[in-house]
């Protein structure tokens, strides 16, 4: 692999602006306090294993001691058989036990059902999920012993249904949840909330289950554990698998003469079509459906000979389609896979020798889970990640030391988040009434929304509980992947249905005239029912895209926290946003043209949230300048929405951001960074915990920013409601620089010099 890494180092010149080698590390090997049952260790020979890795035997002994453990160690590094050990070994010895397993997506419960099954155990294991025929669904709630499921079908298909699961719930010794780490945010806090319904369930038939958690490397697993699942957890992170050295290259495509950089698409082509001509096997991951079939076509367009031996995997694909490409991945019949991220999870595609990476996934634990999926038999691998022209690839690759020296980020979320409380709260009163010993299974704030549901009629006292009113389970009402109200529904006026919104983002994404995308496709809205909450489509290629022109006012409801910034005070708070639509761009698809401005009348909405924001005192704005101070505030809240993703599991799209000449509250110039969802789900609290380093990450990445006056990469927002104007980068950096002490110098005093 070095002779392969050195040689690409020279094909592609100042295209990689760094290597970095990661070592390999030999296994290291532990015996668990007891052994384990003589069939479970056949079968465990039967696959070639003999000893446990150190995190196996700790996880298997704190399981049998009684403990819920996370375990979150490095991609393929077996963690499945911390689950699957000690479920095993339970049901062997008592064929009246059960075990629950609930994963993100249906691939993995798949996945997973076929590792199960190839162990050869007299345990019964099925799928029920959303996919599974009528016909089985009652066999497995009758007859298995392992169920696999995903949070969607416990939430809306297992819990409000638990009478007929009386048999699961009485024998119900463990819950297993895979890859912890994508619970975050809303999913996370409606998760977090399925969760404590589950285990009130479990409690009304005698069961108080161990869980039994796995996720990708996170800084905070422990306390992150505890929150979704509100019980005390172990934590084992002594990883002890194996791995082979590991060559990551950061990929800068060049810059262009008339401003801008080569497109990633192109040479992320290319560099698939130069692997696989060297017999290197390699999965390339991209940001979305359309990418992944633009990389694939060009691909295969260059090189037909290519086509029988590379395919493209995402999302909207058959289930069958999509199982064909993972057996022909794993098999070998295939050289390499450009998908999106339905591969980054734990489905076993086979040995892979490279990971490509077309941009940034938004977090390092994301980054390492995708270049994981190379290297998986212990073999040296490659990973390249290649920077799109955004602010937190084109960070990444003026600071490479914070992709391989800094720990990975913290997840949040927040499980007394109201809106999400209120719904999980109206679930669990229809699967049982609640009572007061609920109260701290979910929180001190759930006796107020009880109070509340009840003075609305929708819970009524009984007999010292409340119990529901309603003679439809709300479960059917509450989509746990988002917070608020309904979504709306996107129809096609020609096929029917294609998917939704969420009700905080639908009037800036399907207002008339604006261009929705799916599956690759692009369909222009032609009419937005708002008390149908539907927006109907139709089919039409078009050269552009659109952006929504937005007036947002933010008012302080509540201060949390107060700390000091410099010279400066920042705080934590309950805020309300008002956003109002009132126009739309059409914007040129590859060029950086605006077409057109369409007027639009909208209804203002309202977001009750959490921000993070500063004032900025009398002395800063001097310092500044008061001329182009607007600028500067408006750069600096731009910048540090860009930034955020690298202190907190988010995507620049679930926060938003206002800033004020002059508040009309504070009577400063003051910025915002809220969470774009209502109640706030961990965001901004992560990012008040750690402004100073989020900040002064926000000042580098403007400083060292080469463009001349603020670019995509630095300061301009795709989002922006205002157009991205007025931005002054040179301010921000003046501004940023006194908040935090630094010297106070310009941006170009400090950028660095093109090579030409």
């Amino acid at each position: 692999m070095a002779a392969l890494v050195e040689q690409l180092r020279q094909v592609a010149g100042s295209r990689v602006v760094h290597v970095e080698r990661v070592p390999p590390r030999p296994p290291r090997f532990a015996d668990p306090a007891s052994p384990l049952p003589a069939r479970l260790v056949h079968a465990l020979e039967r696959a070639g294993i003999r000893r446990l890795y150190t995190h196996q035997a700790q996880a298997l002994d704190h399981v049998r001691a009684g403990r819920s453990v996370v375990v979150t160690t490095r991609t393929a590094s077996g963690k499945t058989l911390c689950y699957n050990l000690p479920v095993l070994e339970t049901l062997l010895q008592d064929p009246r036990a059960c075990a629950l397993y609930v994963f993100p997506t249906k691939a993995l419960a798949q996945d997973q059902l076929d590792t199960l099954r190839a162990m050869d155990l007299p345990v019964r294991c099925d799928v029920y999920d959303g996919d599974t025929p009528p016909s089985e669904r009652a066999r497995i709630r009758e007859q298995a012993q392992v169920v696999l499921t995903n949070p969607d079908m416990l939430h809306v298909g297992i819990l409000p249904q638990h009478g007929r699961w009386v048999r699961l719930f009485r024998g119900l010794r463990y819950v297993v949840l895979d890859d912890l780490h994508v619970y975050r945010g809303v999913f996370g806090s409606h998760v977090a909330g399925v969760l404590r319904r589950l285990r009130r369930v479990c409690r009304a038939y005698g069961a108080e289950p161990r869980f039994v958690c796995t996720s990708a490397t996170l800084a905070n697993p422990g306390e992150f554990a505890e929150r979704i699942l509100g019980v005390p957890v172990q934590v084992v992170d002594d990883d002890g698998a194996p791995q082979g050295a590991r060559w990551f290259v950061l990929w800068n495509p060049p810059p262009l003469r008339g401003g801008g950089r080569r497109s990633p698409y192109r040479d992320a082509s290319w560099l698939l079509r130069w692997l696989t001509s060297h017999g290197v096997r390699t999965i390339v991951f991209t940001q979305a459906r359309k990418v992944t079939e633009l990389v694939y076509r060009y691909a295969v367009t260059a090189s037909p000979e290519l086509a029988g031996r590379l395919r493209a995997y995402r999302a909207g694909y058959l289930p069958e389609e999509r199982r064909e490409i993972e057996r022909a991945l794993f098999s070998g019949e295939l050289l390499g896979v450009v998908s999106t991220s339905a591969l980054e999870l734990g489905i076993d595609v086979g040995g892979l020798d490279a990971a490509v990476l077309v941009g940034y996934p938004g977090t390092v634990a994301s980054t390492w889970q995708r270049a994981g999926r190379a290297g998986r038999s212990g073999e040296d691998s490659l990973a390249v990640l290649m920077a799109l022209e955004d602010a937190l690839d084109q960070y990444l690759m003026r600071h490479p030391a914070y992709l391989f020296e800094r720990p990975v980020e913290a997840a949040a979320l927040d499980p007394s988040n109201p809106y999400v409380l209120t719904s999980q709260l109206r679930c669990a009163a229809a699967e049982l009434p609640l009572r007061e010993e609920d109260v701290p299974l979910f929180g001190e704030p759930s006796r107020v929304v009880v109070q509340v549901l009840a003075e609305a009629g929708e819970l009524v006292p009984d007999r010292g509980r409340w119990a529901w009113r309603g003679v439809r389970y709300p479960a059917s009402q509450v989509g746990i992947r988002a917070a608020g109200e309904s979504p709306y529904t996107v129809v096609d006026e020609e096929r029917g249905p294609l998917g939704t919104v969420d009700e905080a983002r639908a009037l800036e994404q399907v207002h008339p005239g604006a261009v929705y995308l799916h599956q690759g496709e692009t369909y222009v809205v032609r009419q937005l029912d708002l008390a149908g909450r539907v927006a109907r489509v139709r089919r039409q290629d078009v050269d552009y895209y659109t952006e929504a022109r937005t007036v947002t006012e933010l008012e302080i409801r509540h201060v949390r926290a107060r700390r000091t910034l410099g010279p400066a005070e920042a705080y934590l708070a309950e805020v309300e946003v008002t956003t109002q639509v009132v126009g739309y761009a059409r914007k040129h698809l590859t060029r950086d043209l605006v077409l057109s401005v369409e007027p639009l009348v909208l209804p203002a909405q309202t977001l009750a949230t959490v921000a993070v924001g500063y004032e900025v005192p009398a002395e800063v704005a001097a310092a500044v300048g008061q001329e182009v101070l607007p600028g500067a505030i408006h750069a600096a809240e731009h910048a540090a929405i860009g930034v955020l993703p690298l202190f907190a599991m988010c995507d620049r799209w679930d926060v938003g951001g206002v800033s004020y000449p002059v508040h009309p509250q504070t009577g400063r110039p003051s910025v915002f960074v809220y969470d774009g969802y209502p109640g706030g789900v961990g965001i901004s609290e992560r990012g008040f915990q750690v402004l100073e380093e989020w900040l002064r990450a926000t000042w580098e990445a403007v400083r060292t920013c080469p463009c001349e006056g603020g670019c995509p990469s630095c300061v301009q927002s795709p989002k922006c409601g205002n157009g991205n104007q007025p931005l002054d980068k040179d301010g921000a950096v003046r501004l940023l620089a006194s908040l935090l002490g630094l010297r106070a110098e310009g941006a170009a005093a400090t950028r660095p010099r093109r090579r030409e």
